[in-house]
């Protein structure tokens, strides 16, 4: 499904000129506090009507300025999630789903619901009220009601931003199973880069209210240009890989587009698609392949762009096997090795940027009777 949002709105001195179109997957809506990204989500839904624009879902017209159309939140089938679950307190999770999955079965849109609330791990909840859940389970019931009402667009407005690491790292593989298992055209609002990476298949960069980028999530963190928007402690790339075999010896190798990476071991069957989250700041440049050296991934590679910094810091994108990545390196060593686009290099990668929750499971594989299985998440709870 396509969405394609043009519009224009002011809240008091804050001005929005927003203009993107994306195709499915993940859309990562990112960008600081206050760039506009819950002023966009609640365009979309119907929550907040624009001064000016047009928004476009799946080819129906949801709003349009010139036209006078503005279709009514509750006919939009858009789902939103929020920050907060806001579970009806007086109802059971059980409930709570047939709320959710009424709207679906009136809509004639409605989903499997054994199958939801398989995919997202919340039958043993099922009779309990949500003042006894922790913050993941209620963010997982709450997930589970949207869905079972049937939109063609599911919303999420920074659903974590409320958990402590140890909850976000609970709910983040059931994202990925809804993004992988459902393929459920997901809008997600986030200002946390580790999100974005392991989950957006597109992103939408935000910045004082207009739209400075958008595109592939590996082109848009791989551009030397926008990554320092990310935060010098933050800028890192995607690298595709396949779980090729586990070693006897604990670790697991994967097939990425530049050789095999070994990374500490990932519970995903060979053939499993996974994805892998390198920071700029563990990649070391070698001009020839190194021997004697602890660090098991060496890559070929070819310098593709350099971008110098204010300060002694420079940002090299590297071409791996047709993935780019980047390194962040002192300008005094970009100039010592003679960087240049078109150079061919090694990029050494220090065994931090591969370990196991800098794996995120990437898609479904076959399961071992042919149809499609779930894989274990790379980051287990």
């Amino acid at each position: 499904m396509t969405l394609e949002v043009a519009i224009s709105h002011r809240i008091g001195a804050f001005r929005l000129e927003a203009e993107f179109r994306v195709a499915g997957g993940v859309t990562a809506l990112f960008g600081h506090s206050g760039a506009g990204k819950s002023t966009v989500v609640n365009a979309i839904s119907g929550l907040l009507r624009p001064d000016s624009g047009r928004i476009v879902a799946g080819g129906e017209v949801l709003y349009d300025a010139a036209k006078g159309i503005d279709v009514p939140p509750h006919r939009r089938r858009v789902g939103y999630v929020f920050q907060d679950a806001r579970l009806f307190p007086h109802m059971t999770v059980a409930r709570n789903l047939s709320y959710g999955a009424w709207f679906g079965r009136s809509r004639g849109a409605g989903r499997d619901r054994d199958l939801i609330v398989d995919l997202l791990g919340i039958g043993p909840l099922l009779q309990r009220q949500p003042r006894t859940l922790s913050g993941g389970e209620k963010s997982r019931v709450a997930l589970a009601r949207a869905i079972l009402a049937g939109p063609r667009l599911l919303l999420m407005d920074e659903p974590l931003a409320a958990l402590d690491a140890a909850r976000k790292a609970e709910i983040l593989p059931y994202l990925e199973r809804l993004r992988d298992d459902l393929h459920l055209p997901i809008i997600y609002v986030s200002h946390s880069v580790a999100e974005v990476t392991r989950l957006a298949t597109s992103i939408v960069l935000l910045d004082g209210g207009r739209v400075v980028a958008s595109g592939p999530a590996e082109a848009i963190l791989a551009d030397p240009a926008i990554a320092p928007t990310f935060g010098q402690r933050e800028i890192g790339t995607i690298l595709p890989a396949t779980v090729a075999a586990q070693e006897e010896d604990g670790l697991t190798r994967l097939a990425t587009p530049g050789g095999p990476v070994w990374v500490p071991g990932v519970p995903d069957r060979p053939g499993a698609a996974v994805r892998l989250r390198i920071m700029a700041q563990d990649v070391m440049i070698a001009q020839t392949r190194p021997e004697g050296i602890s660090a098991l991934n060496v890559l070929a590679a070819e310098v593709s762009d350099i971008r110098l910094g204010d300060g002694p810091g420079a940002l090299v994108q590297l071409n791996v096997g047709g993935s780019p990545i980047l390194s962040r390196i002192t300008r005094r060593s970009a100039v010592a090795l003679g960087l240049a686009p078109g150079k061919q290099v090694h990029a050494v990668l220090k065994a931090v940027s591969v370990a196991r929750d800098s794996v995120g499971h990437s898609v479904p594989v076959e399961g071992p009777q042919g149809g499609k299985g779930t894989n274990t998440p790379g980051f287990p709870p």
